[in-house]
């Protein structure tokens, strides 16, 4: 003897009632999705008298079948009517929880940041105009000449590669993107009489891997100065002001030596950092040396009267172990929650 339900219209009304009745009561999407389950997915009355069909005479099935049909097609219609209704009501309350009177009084105002970059910039530029400098600028599209020749580069030197360098087309035009800010010097050589004391900070191209240390266009501060007498002495004096104006009373630098075709003698100089997180030590900071003579006479100033001493540092590098920037492409990704962490203040 079978369990399954005796199809009559009676069970099938009961049933379709039952369902209709749940899904009337629904207020929220979850629960008519309860109701969904209870009256129309596998084991629901519906399901139970739909999969009683088996056993009905083949001469019966047509009259049930149709029965059934109608009755879960009419489940489905109010199924679908009340989702749509809640979905409705459900999206109307969510603006409304959301809405915002524009013309109301704002309570609140949201503070704004400069990116640290220019404002490490600015600030190194402050120490120098502080001390009597000026800040000086040029084109950031420079002849080759500026940019190579004037700086006592060789033809063949590997900088000049376009590998290493943006070349711009047609190249017989002799158009670089500036590698470093050193044009900006050549160029004040030129056009301003001695003595000279100025700093050019911008941007400059290389191309270099875009990664955690490196970017293919970057900021450099350089700095000039040529007059009578000058030496190193005069060079790591400045170095160390500029360390403790920017890290502390007891940062200082050291200078290694190195090879640049613009200074003879030339070097490396190293920035010890008193308050670097993980403790105090030495950072590779930038390249310096007294200006060689080969650029002085480019730019016509007489290296027997006149000497002078020159440096460039990366912001980005300084900003890195100043602010303890882990990754160098957060500063150049435009996402503004990097510059608010640092507020009005670098």
């Amino acid at each position: 003897m079978s369990d399954a339900p005796e199809i009559t219209p009676e069970a099938v009304e009961s049933a379709v009632a039952a369902a209709l009745e749940a899904i009337g009561a629904a207020a929220t999407t979850a629960e008519l999705k309860a109701a969904r389950a209870a009256h129309v997915a596998e084991g629901s009355p519906l399901a139970v008298l739909n999969a009683s069909m088996r056993q009905v005479a083949p001469e019966h099935k047509a009259t049930f079948g149709k029965l059934i049909g109608q009755g879960r097609g009419q489940v489905t219609k109010a199924l679908d009517a009340k989702e749509a209704e809640l979905a409705e009501a459900e999206t109307a309350a969510r603006l409304e929880a959301e809405r915002v009177d524009i013309t109301a009084v704002s309570t609140r105002t949201r503070v704004g940041a400069r990116h640290p970059l220019p404002l490490l910039q600015e600030e190194i530029s402050d120490i120098f105009v502080s001390m009597g400098w000026e800040v000086a600028e040029g084109p950031e599209l420079e002849h080759e000449w500026y940019n190579f020749d004037a700086l006592n580069l060789d033809p063949d030197h590997p900088a000049r590669q376009m590998q290493d360098t943006f070349y711009v087309d047609p190249t017989s035009r002799h158009l670089v993107m500036r590698t470093q800010t050193s044009p900006v010097q050549m160029r004040t050589m030129l056009d301003r009489d001695v003595p000279i004391y100025i700093v050019s900070p911008g941007r400059v191209f290389r191309t270099d891997e875009y990664d955690a240390t490196h970017l293919p266009v970057f900021t450099q501060v350089e700095g000039l100065v040529v007059d009578k007498g000058i030496t190193m002495a005069h060079l790591k004096g400045t170095l160390d002001h500029l360390a403790r104006q920017l890290f502390g009373a007891e940062a200082k630098t050291r200078l290694r030596t190195n090879f640049f075709p613009f200074t003879e003698p030339s070097a490396e100089f190293d920035l010890w950092h008193p308050t670097f997180k993980g403790g105090a030590r030495w950072i590779e900071w930038g390249g310096c040396g007294v200006v060689n003579p080969n650029v002085l006479r480019a730019a016509g100033i007489d290296p027997e009267e006149y000497s002078g001493f020159a440096f460039g540092i990366g912001v980005e590098r300084g900003l890195m172990f100043r602010s303890d920037v882990q990754d160098m492409r957060d500063m150049a990704e435009g996402d503004i929650r990097f510059s608010e962490q640092f507020g009005m203040v670098v």
